[in-house]
């Protein structure tokens, strides 16, 4: 069997059923679990599906009114109104001439509205940012190259990493999937995972913006600890154990 033809039926088993495991799919296509795996990384980076721990899940975002899959339906975001005003804190956290770097995620474009006007640097690989500030000639915007996963209009993967490491950024604002009780931050996208962590060294600042929806949340890739964060906004319903392990590290607990 070729591999477009494997990844498709990989694509129909995980659509039909919503997810489907490494094993499962192995020995129905009857090949190695290896194999499944790197077919499983593929689909990921060009976003028709959900990589996740043992397996895959479908990955449906939102279109437009012209059919046409939007940066993860920031519009629609069932939690729009929370993760607004984790937006609307962080930007306050910005002082004119910095240099800020923009996760990929949904929050990090209601942040870059946020700062349109502002005579800052915006370095981001989030498309939903660019749209953002593409019209304002005052931010300066830093694009970062890479693969791009069209589904949700971001660019990841070595190329984006390698550019992070020539950026000395004043703060980033990274998302996440999950804020586990123990205090690690993670993310179920082995793809973005690396560009996170790569966000993380190039910047003075850690701020983490995570509204209470992401506590726990989910996600098998760890990005940093609370410990390690200088600042962590979230919103009045988040756990105010798990929030504690960011403030007695000696960061700083923002809720909205």
């Amino acid at each position: 069997m070729i591999s477009s033809e494997r990844r498709r039926r990989i694509l129909v088993a995980v659509q039909s059923d919503g997810a489907a495991s490494v094993r499962r799919l192995a020995e129905e296509l009857q090949v190695s679990e290896s194999t499944i795996r790197r077919d499983l990384e593929y689909l990921d980076r060009g976003g028709e599906l959900l990589r996740t721990y043992g397996g895959a899940m479908t990955a449906q975002p939102a279109a437009d009114g012209n059919g046409v899959e939007s940066p993860f339906g920031v519009e629609r975001d069932r939690h729009l109104d929370l993760k607004s005003r984790v937006a609307a804190r962080a930007v306050e956290l910005v002082e004119d001439g910095d240099v800020v770097v923009l996760d990929i995620g949904t929050t990090t474009p209601l942040v870059a509205r946020g700062l349109r006007g502002r005579d800052v640097t915006v370095v981001t690989s989030n498309l939903g940012v660019l749209d953002e500030l593409r019209d304002d000639d005052r931010v300066d915007v830093v694009l970062l190259g890479g693969v791009l996963r069209r589904n949700y209009q971001t660019l990841v993967g070595p190329f984006t990493e390698a550019t992070l490491r020539q950026v000395n950024a004043d703060v980033v604002f990274l998302s996440c999937t999950g804020v586990k009780p123990t205090g690690r931050v993670v993310d179920n996208m082995a793809v973005e995972t690396p560009v996170k962590q790569a966000m993380v060294e190039a910047a003075e600042r850690v701020v983490v913006l995570a509204t209470e929806a992401k506590f726990p949340g989910q996600g098998s890739y760890r990005l940093c600890s609370l410990s390690e964060v200088d600042v962590l906004v979230t919103t009045t319903g988040a756990p105010q154990s798990t929030t504690d392990l960011c403030r007695e590290a000696g960061g700083k607990v923002i809720r909205a």
